[in-house]
């Protein structure tokens, strides 16, 4: 209890001298607050950006292979179509029943629009056709209505399930479900709605990702009935495959790029994209960036400690003649060296405590003027924080020590 309260007085005594120099203490402080501040906001928009990526290749798929059209035009376009047809529902069931590590696949096309619009509103929505687990397989969910069904691709159903921007677009007063939208001259039924993701980018490492807020699906057999195509494109814009038995994807795609070869004549007309590949690349440019940052962070918290020190040091010489008194009123060395240290200490946690305030500002506009993600973990708060208090205490050493062996005799003798 005794040392308890002799540490209290000994915070109550380093406020009342931050107090008696204003100006100092504030010039101190901006360096931990500008370290702190720089190491949360750092770790935010690093966290962010890792959660970011994660949720667009979820809907990727991490256990996916995705096979995307390559676009080609004019006269490469018939060179090309003389040895392929380009990518197709055929290519899709070979590959299922020819490499065993292949469980389900999706297919997608994208249909061109001329107008889009209900009795309540319109959009500028993309349109989509899509095979019936499309959902399942890119991690969508729906929140209201229900998915399509064999029947609705059997039967070549003129449904539809909305994005949830292109459902407030095409119906800001109510629910759409139920409702009629028409896709240039043919009326659809919206059975569905998906769930609101957020704000997504629109691409990680080149692959464009989202888009299914603003967007409309239809079933890839009603579409490629009734809707209009040219003559020479791509059956259809991608496929996706989910892996099974724990296979390593980079392997897997290496054998889906030699039997798609084949199919295709050799004829590059298609793309592998590795989802668990660009999760990979990303980790490791992050981890860069990280590290880049916390340097650039580390060194605005040692220009906070060299700050420190230098106050502390010229607190020792301000005062002298109160350390003198003290020993000679029978204080020890170590009451000394810990005053010191606790004065050391409470500038540095006051400068930890404005700079965890500064680093969530900093973060809020970073995300604001940026439009970048940011997200925050007690975690790397705690981390800002006791790195900043062990900086403050580390440098704050010295200045001890050198107050604790001072001479009694000469110190009084100080004016």
């Amino acid at each position: 209890m005794i040392q308890f309260t002799e540490y209290l007085q000994g915070i109550r005594h380093a406020l009342v001298e931050m107090r008696h120099h204003k100006l100092r203490t504030s010039l101190t402080l901006l360096g931990m607050i500008f370290g702190v501040g720089a190491v949360i906001a750092m770790l935010s928009v690093g966290e962010g950006a890792e959660r970011e990526a994660l949720r667009m290749i979820e809907s990727m798929g991490v256990n996916n292979l995705v096979v995307n059209a390559r676009k080609s035009e004019g006269e490469g376009l018939k060179s090309v179509r003389e040895h392929s047809i380009g990518l197709n529902l055929q290519d899709a069931t070979s590959v299922v029943d020819t490499l065993p590590f292949i469980g389900h696949w999706s297919a997608s096309k994208q249909v061109k629009v001329f107008s889009l619009f209900s009795f309540h509103g319109r959009s500028d929505a993309k349109v989509s056709a899509i095979t019936p687990n499309y959902f399942q397989l890119s991690s969508l969910k729906i929140t209201q209505g229900r998915d399509f069904s064999k029947s609705d691709d059997s039967h070549f159903q003129q449904v539809a399930i909305l994005g949830p921007e292109a459902a407030r677009s095409l119906f800001p007063q109510g629910s759409a479900v139920n409702q009629k939208i028409k896709i240039n001259h043919q009326w659809y039924n919206v059975v569905g709605v998906l769930s609101d993701s957020g704000k997504a980018k629109s691409s990680i490492k080149g692959v464009k990702l989202g888009g299914e807020r603003n967007q409309v699906f239809i079933p890839l057999s009603t579409a490629l009935k009734k809707m209009q195509f040219t003559l020479l494109e791509d059956k259809l814009d991608s496929i996706k495959f989910s892996l099974i038995n724990k296979v390593n994807p980079s392997l897997a795609a290496q054998s889906l790029q030699h039997l798609l070869n084949r199919r295709h004549g050799g004829e590059q007309d298609f793309d592998i994209v590795v989802p668990a590949d660009l999760l990979a690349q990303h980790q490791k440019t992050q981890q860069i960036f990280n590290i880049v940052m916390a340097c650039v962070a580390g060194i605005s918290l040692l220009v906070g400690g060299i700050g420190i020190m230098n106050i502390m040091l010229a607190t020792i010489l301000e005062r002298t003649a109160e350390i003198g008194l003290l020993r000679a009123l029978g204080a020890k060395k170590i009451d000394i060296s810990r005053q010191f240290l606790i004065e050391s200490t409470v500038i540095s946690a006051t400068g930890g405590l404005f700079g965890m305030i500064a680093g969530l500002l900093i973060a809020l506009l970073i995300s604001t003027v940026a439009n970048w993600p940011v997200a925050w973990s007690l975690f790397s708060i705690l981390i800002s924080f006791g790195m900043c208090m062990a900086i403050g205490v580390g440098f704050g050493l010295y200045p001890a020590k050198r107050a604790a062996s001072l001479d009694p005799i000469i110190a009084l003798q100080r004016d």
